[in-house]
């Protein structure tokens, strides 16, 4: 059952925090956009401001299940796989698909974050986190990504800032 509240994403920080009533009970490594920060359509960037997840994809996929268009291709990624596809951009085991909430900023016209498809998604584990690679999605470890699928309810507002946050960052998680 769903139990986070609120997730915030520094980009900074390169880590994804999640909460329950304020109180910390989620710090992961994420990799964001190796452009850095930015809301339009086609800068590979990663978008800032408020946003929620609209939608969650691939409940019941095995882990490492590779996805294109949002759908499961079939496969399951392998370092095998991984050599036969150099270059190819790996989106594994779960979507939670982003929607903006500021009109002007980060939704609607030439800035909307779930019409430029942000997704918080599963990369290969050979991948480095907190290094800036992504082409504006926020990738995470594939088992980090199954616990967070199942802890994160639809429409659970998303925070992403370039700010770094020292004050979580030495947070214990309760």
């Amino acid at each position: 059952m769903p139990d986070l509240d609120f997730l915030h994403i520094s980009l900074t920080d390169q880590r994804l925090y999640g909460f329950v009533r304020g109180q910390l009970r989620v710090r992961l490594d994420v990799s964001t956009a190796r452009n850095g920060a930015g809301e339009r359509n086609g800068s590979g960037c990663t978008p800032r401001g408020l946003h929620q997840v609209r939608a969650k994809i691939g409940a019941g996929l095995p882990l490492n299940a590779v996805l294109s268009g949002r759908r499961w291709t079939g496969e399951v990624w392998t370092p095998a796989l991984h050599e036969q596809c150099p270059g190819r951009d790996w989106i594994l085991t779960r979507i939670l698909w982003l929607s903006g909430c500021e009109p002007g900023f980060n939704r609607r016209g030439g800035v909307d974050t779930f019409r430029r498809y942000i997704y918080l998604h599963g990369t290969p584990d050979i991948e480095p986190l907190r290094v800036p690679l992504s082409h504006g999605c926020i990738r995470l470890r594939n088992t980090d990504l199954l616990d967070l699928f199942d802890r994160v309810p639809a429409h659970c507002p998303v925070r992403i800032e370039e700010a770094a946050c020292p004050q979580w960052a030495s947070l214990s998680l309760q």
